[in-house]
């Protein structure tokens, strides 16, 4: 990181009113100095603006603003500047020009937060959030990066982490100095209710990240149901557009068809599926093939069945499978005569008519219940940001109950010590206390560039 760094920082390049050149590093200064037409910059206060002309030798390039920020109160720890000029393709592409003729290099994608995790300005937690912030597209995706950049996240690992080397710190004494009366005598029945404190903060972090994660990748929700029970309809209304064809011919959606809405900040995706049921129709036998494989993936269910028919034993499979996981059954066509019997079953029933509009704001609420939705969004609760920080919460929490398991046997308190350690610095992992350079290249190159 000895070199200098720059790249356009804005992503309208071309179409607005600025664009903004960042430069960061030991010569960013120095750089300016020589293609901005007030020479004393090079001598400026830190943290100050300066109005004046980029120069290609003597010929004008643009009219900017020129902000000085000197190490080590910056973003990168490094000097940093930035050239505020018009924000047409011809000017802003010529000072990046300018700007890498004089010693400068082209940043790589997310590489001036990649600096400023390196300097130790911020940690990789916060580092992936900057990330999450610059791509939320609603106010609760940017609920939850702004929560986990403000630290609140990281507080709270580092606390764990804290309770585990001070447990490990007595351990160590325990046995290496035994004469230390002064120093609290670690026992399988001390060491228990520490580490099911541990265990108990790590679940409920888990659990509330998952549902978290609806926030920001949407949640998945497949519409299934035999043919003619309104499906496509359902999708249909729930877009409030025409995505699926209708007709009153059975097995007219032969693949899954997808649409997206974006209700009270939450993605949701949905899948309409073709109508599960025997078939002697091979391209029928594909659809519901499809359908059966998009059930298993997607987060949750809505069964879909006719008040004006009684249900049949398919129907009745498809219950009894669905209540296996997050599930809801919507009856449609209430604005026919009822003919369904009474369902039993634990899953949540709406009735409606996707005819009238009927029951479908209850289902979107529903859909949100089903993951606690209104508790993530009204509570400034803590996240771990994505599937590779949760990967390695859970597995410092299966270190943990390893060693609770452990602790109840006739183990040396010593050997319980070594997967505790793992534990510890699997959770290091997720702040970037420990990381390979490789992880490190993968996780920035996501980042959009000048950032």
């Amino acid at each position: 990181m000895n070199d200098t760094i720059a790249a356009i920082s804005t992503n309208n390049f071309g179409m607005g009113a600025i664009n903004i050149i960042r430069i960061s590093g030991k010569d960013a200064i120095k750089i300016i100095s020589q293609i901005f037409s007030k020479k004393n910059i090079i001598s400026a206060k830190s943290h100050t603006i300066h109005y004046g002309y980029i120069l290609d030798g003597d010929t004008i390039i643009d009219e900017v603003l020129v902000s000085i920020m000197r190490a080590p109160k910056t973003y990168t720890l490094e000097d940093v500047v930035e050239i505020n000029c018009h924000g047409g393709y011809a000017p802003t592409k010529k000072i990046l020009e300018l700007v890498l003729t004089h010693k400068a290099r082209l940043a790589e994608p997310g590489e001036f937060t990649k600096r400023a995790f390196l300097n130790g300005r911020i940690n990789l937690m916060e580092a992936e959030s900057v990330n999450d912030l610059l791509q939320a597209k609603t106010e609760s995706q940017r609920t939850l990066a702004i929560n986990s950049l403000s630290g609140k996240t990281t507080k709270l690992i580092q606390q764990l982490r804290e309770q585990m080397v001070n447990l490990l710190a007595n351990i160590e004494v325990n046995i290496d100095y035994p004469e230390y009366e002064d120093e609290l005598i670690i026992t399988k029945n001390n060491i228990k209710p520490i580490l099911t404190n541990i265990k108990d903060q790590l679940q409920k972090i888990i659990k509330e990240s998952q549902n978290g994660q609806k926030i920001k990748n949407g949640i998945n929700i497949a519409i299934i149901g035999k043919p003619n029970v309104g499906k496509s309809s359902l999708l249909n209304t729930l877009l409030e557009e025409e995505k699926a064809i209708v007709t009153d011919i059975s097995g007219t959606t032969r693949d899954v068809i997808e649409g997206s809405i974006i209700y009270n900040g939450v993605p949701l995706n949905f899948f309409d599926t073709a109508g599960i049921r025997k078939t002697s129709d091979v391209i029928e036998q594909i659809g519901v093939k499809k359908s059966q494989e998009i059930i298993k993936n997607v987060d949750l269910t809505v069964l879909v069945l006719n008040n004006n028919e009684k249900i049949t034993l398919d129907e009745q499979k498809l219950i009894n499978e669905i209540t296996r996981k997050k599930a809801i059954i919507f009856i449609n066509k209430n604005d026919l005569p009822k003919k369904l019997e009474p369902i039993s079953s634990p899953l949540k029933i709406i009735h409606g008519s996707t005819k009238n509009n009927e029951g479908i704001e209850q289902l979107k609420q529903q859909i949100l219940q089903e993951f606690s939705i209104s508790n993530i969004t009204n509570q400034n609760l803590i996240y771990l940001a994505n599937t590779r920080q949760i990967s390695l919460a859970k597995q410092a929490l299966n270190n943990v109950n390893h060693v609770i398991e452990e602790n109840k046997k006739q183990i040396p308190i010593d050997m319980l010590a070594i997967e505790l350690k793992e534990a510890w610095e699997n959770l290091g992992k997720i702040i970037g206390e420990y990381y390979e350079e490789e992880l490190i290249d993968n996780l920035f190159a996501k980042f959009c560039l000048g950032k």
